[in-house]
């Protein structure tokens, strides 16, 4: 079993913590996992396709790329990044601690101070006087997350094939008012899409990327 960090903000935080998320997608970066048979070069790639793995067994997907113009043809495994069924992801947010050996950093483990950690998402703090100086989640060491994931499933798909029951699972389940200056009931992918759009700019859900999609369950930390 493998252990490893993964970014939330605190949409999916709060959602994780009240039982509605179950489902994390990230986008597949081919060229970082395939190595240098995609560091960039002019030629460019172009890809047909992805091999949806087995289910019950390791999660690699397949894909099969071709140098535009060079005729020169590749076919690679590859595996998702964030783990496989049955490894652990501790979740990085949006975190104070008021404590000054934690503050000097690098956020070396203080034992005491892990009674005056604040985490952003929750939407309170106790100092009245100011407000904290947030730390950001890709600077959460391993001992101030609060929660602990294990990885039930693992799959490749295309984004937009994100149906209103793996939406909900996402922890967007809909509704009117999640999508603001949108006057009817937004559906689970509707919420899930303006959601993705929001982390990840214009235009990213017509991209239509593909995505690992990570099934998971919430373990006590």
């Amino acid at each position: 079993m493998k252990e490893g960090p993964i970014l939330m903000n605190g949409a999916m935080v709060r959602a994780v913590l009240d039982g509605s998320k179950t489902q994390t997608r990230r986008v597949v970066k081919l060229q970082r996992l395939a190595g240098n048979h995609f560091s960039g070069g002019a030629a460019g790639v172009e890809f047909d396709g992805f091999r949806i793995p087995r289910e019950g067994g390791p999660s690699p997907a397949r894909f099969s790329a071709e140098a535009a113009g060079g005729g020169a043809y590749i076919s690679e495994e590859i595996h998702c990044p964030h783990g496989q069924p049955g490894d652990r992801l501790w979740v990085r947010e949006t975190w104070y601690c008021d404590h000054f050996e934690v503050q000097k950093g690098p956020y070396m483990e203080v034992p005491e101070a892990r009674d005056l950690l604040v985490y952003r998402a929750d939407g309170e703090h106790p100092y009245e006087a100011e407000q904290p100086i947030w730390r950001p989640s890709i600077h959460m060491p391993h001992w101030a997350s609060r929660i602990l994931l294990e990885i039930v499933s693992v799959r490749v798909e295309r984004l937009n094939d994100c149906s209103d029951a793996d939406a909900r699972a996402e922890g967007t389940p809909g509704g009117h008012g999640v999508i603001p200056s949108y006057n009817y009931n937004a559906t689970p992918s509707e919420h899930y899409s303006h959601m993705w759009e929001a982390i990840n700019g214009a235009g990213s859900w017509a991209a239509n990327p593909w995505v690992w999609v990570i099934e998971f369950e919430r373990v006590a930390p």
